[in-house]
């Protein structure tokens, strides 16, 4: 049996984990084999890429090699992670995904967003989720309200409104596979809407 890959994108601060968290809960309660994972970090690799490029204290990097690293954990995250566990049959919960450094590193620091989604399609073996939940909201809110910053989050207004804008154009170009949800909603609300999606491709939980 093929598992499901449901992945949770977004700006920062949107809510992405306490969701990867309620789906989680939904899916134990009903049985269902899962793993809940994230990027970047969630592997011995990942976790190393994501001290260079989160953390505050890291030297300048340039946007092109910035990417490639995010790209560098998604291509082990795959390998390591989600393939094992979706040929396990599980459904496998990703808070965050390709769609990720194509919106932050493509959008946001200005690269050709072409060709990051071509690496991150080729480093992940084309590797698609099933179905994206995107969580929006405005950056001016969401981003602002985080008071110890990492160097992503800190990295300035401007670049997270063009990777909320890069967010929202993936999901407007492939609608079948994207749940667009707005994050003011309450949590619980963005939940039941998640499960009733869930529902319309079989897991009812």
């Amino acid at each position: 049996m093929t598992g499901l890959f449901v992945v949770f994108e977004g700006g920062d601060g949107v809510g992405k984990s306490t969701q990867v968290a309620l789906l989680a809960a939904s899916l134990q309660q009903a049985g269902v084999a899962h793993v809940v994972t994230f990027e970047p970090g969630a592997t011995w690799l990942g976790a190393r890429v994501r001290d260079l490029v989160l953390n505050p204290a890291s030297g300048p990097i340039c946007p092109s090699a910035e990417a490639l690293l995010y790209i560098a954990d998604k291509a082990q995250h795959v390998a390591e992670v989600v393939e094992p566990a979706l040929a396990d049959g599980a459904v496998v919960v990703s808070d965050r995904y390709t769609d990720s450094v194509i919106a932050y590193q493509g959008a946001g620091r200005e690269l050709d967003g072409g060709d990051v989604e071509r690496l991150a399609t080729w480093a992940t073996g084309g590797r698609r989720p099933d179905l994206t939940v995107l969580l929006d909201a405005d950056p001016a809110d969401a981003v602002e309200a985080i008071t110890a910053k990492d160097r992503l989050e800190g990295a300035g207004l401007e670049l997270h409104r063009r990777a909320r804008q890069g967010f929202l154009d993936l999901a407007a170009r492939d609608p079948d596979h994207y749940l667009v949800l707005d994050a003011r909603q309450a949590r619980e609300a963005i939940a039941e809407s998640v499960r009733t999606k869930l529902a319309t491709i079989g897991y009812v939980l």
